[in-house]
């Protein structure tokens, strides 16, 4: 049974790697060799063109990508932190009925608000800008960042909180001594979410932003109808793996957090 359990894991492990091998090996073939006809192919003769092809054309959607996702995860996740704490360790009255509305948010679809998102943008002149994305972003960010520090806080107890208070401690002195110090695997859930979220948007990006602020995700779709006479597959399939590859080194170097936090009760009701 552990053998079969293990072959069946196996397959699935190949046939999710399958698509990445293509990716990779055509990434480093020369124009004249990526054709869909060798897809499977090693390259005869290795080589960076493609890479170097990709990083001309994304690297200012890549930077502007970084900007957008580190700022927004970062303030959507002390912005998270603080409703959390309030929700659940400074309740006041209605708080029930205010976190049903956070969660309501989460339920919104994209395409419902995006009309008079834009408007508003438009009024505050943020439209077609990276801090008029952030802040999009950081809005829609709030009820799920809401969500997860409020029910990571529940499970601190309720005895901390009150021998604060006794101590003299107030809202803030509270927080920032005795929720803070334990919120690190919230935080590692928090801003993985987020980032990810984020640096794979599309709609907000090509909706409210400009050349100028255009991130990684419309860059990378601009150079799907690049090259006038042959399709550059080279090029296409490394601006693939160059846009994929914060995300995933994210996972890999902070997986684990990611899932002590989910374990610790980042998403416990």
């Amino acid at each position: 049974m552990r053998i079969a359990r293990f072959v069946v894991l196996l397959a699935f492990v190949l046939l999710f790697l399958m698509p990445v091998y293509v990716l990779f090996v055509t990434s480093f073939k020369s124009l004249q060799e990526a054709d869909p006809s060798s897809a499977w192919n090693l390259p005869g003769q290795w080589s960076t063109q493609g890479w170097s092809a990709a990083w001309e054309s994304l690297r200012g959607g890549l930077e502007n990508s970084v900007k957008i996702a580190v700022t927004g995860s970062l303030i959507s996740a002390v912005l998270g932190s603080l409703n959390g704490y309030v929700l659940s360790k400074w309740r006041f009255p209605g708080a029930d009925a205010v976190f049903t509305l956070f969660l309501f948010g989460m339920f919104i679809p994209y395409q419902a608000v995006m009309i008079p998102l834009a408007g508003l943008l438009t009024d505050m002149e943020l439209v077609g800008t990276i801090r008029g994305l952030v802040l999009a972003h950081v809005v829609y960010g709030i009820p799920i960042c809401t969500l997860i520090f409020r029910n990571y806080y529940v499970t601190i107890p309720d005895e901390l909180i009150e021998a604060a208070r006794v101590d003299g401690a107030g809202m803030l002195r509270t927080y920032a001594s005795i929720v803070l110090p334990v919120s690190g695997p919230a935080f590692a859930v928090t801003l993985i979410w987020q980032f990810t979220s984020m640096w794979n948007d599309f709609l907000f990006a090509v909706f409210l932003g400009a050349p100028d602020s255009w991130p990684v995700t419309v860059m990378l779709n601009n150079t799907a109808g690049s090259g006038a006479v042959a399709v550059q597959y080279n090029q296409q399939m490394a601006s693939a793996l160059l846009a994929s590859l914060p995300t995933l080194l994210v996972y890999l170097l902070l997986g684990r957090f990611f899932m002590r936090g989910l374990m610790a009760g980042a998403l416990k009701g």
